[in-house]
């Protein structure tokens, strides 16, 4: 996620920003996630569209034992850590700023044999991707990254990066204003795109996203 302001509303108070923690419960373990609006604004609360997500990847059974996953603007990293717990070998990124307070939340929710599964590394899209393989991920997650214009360009040349012909791209989001559907335009003219999921009580959207026509399975 970027470090920019953003407009408070969709359901969240005031007081669900500014608490210190956040609790969530997935893959039969309790999360308890530091927050810290203050000092790391938008990277570090968690937004409905990382829950939505979570919730889909365990509610739909998707097996993720052994997939390598990469996971953009990691927050406060509830999307990764749950993936983790779920059996995958996961790659947790955000921008610089945001990685020690990512970690520690990381770090803290995971139990030590799965330290070594989930690595949190920094990554600014379209800056940082020779750090990266290209087509080295099985599955590229997202929740709530949409929202900056002047970052699409640079968003779509990473998930471009490091997509395969057999990558699967998760994108969930709410869909807030005009350049949201414009992202979406964008990412249809080099994807193939279809929405899979649609919670009514959050009105978050999940994106699906592959190289051409192929249609993989998760």
């Amino acid at each position: 996620m970027a470090l920019v302001p953003y407009e408070e509303g969709g359901g969240w108070t005031a007081r669900q920003l500014h608490s210190p923690w956040a609790t969530f419960h997935f893959a039969s373990r309790t999360i308890r996630l530091q927050q810290d609006w203050r000092r790391l604004g938008v990277a570090a609360v968690v937004w409905d569209a990382a829950v939505v997500l979570c919730a889909y990847l365990e509610m739909e059974g998707i097996d993720l034992r052994d997939r390598s996953v990469i996971e953009l603007g990691a927050g406060t990293g509830l999307l990764g850590i749950v993936v983790t717990l779920l059996g995958a070998r996961v790659t947790i990124t955000d921008r610089a700023a945001a990685l020690e307070f990512l970690e520690s939340n990381v770090q803290a929710n995971l139990p030590p044999e799965l330290h070594p599964r989930a690595v949190v590394k920094e990554l600014t899209w379209g800056k940082d991707l020779d750090n990266f393989s290209p087509g080295a991920f099985d599955l590229i997650l997202g929740a709530d990254i949409v929202y900056l214009e002047e970052t699409f360009a640079e968003l779509l040349q990473t998930l471009e990066h490091l997509c395969s012909e057999r990558t699967v791209i998760l994108l969930s989001c709410r869909i807030r204003y005009e350049r949201d559907l414009k992202f979406l335009r964008m990412l249809r003219e080099r994807f193939s795109v279809s929405e899979v999921h649609y919670d009514s009580s959050k009105d978050v959207h999940i994106y699906k996203a592959q190289r051409g026509s192929r249609k993989d399975d998760l």
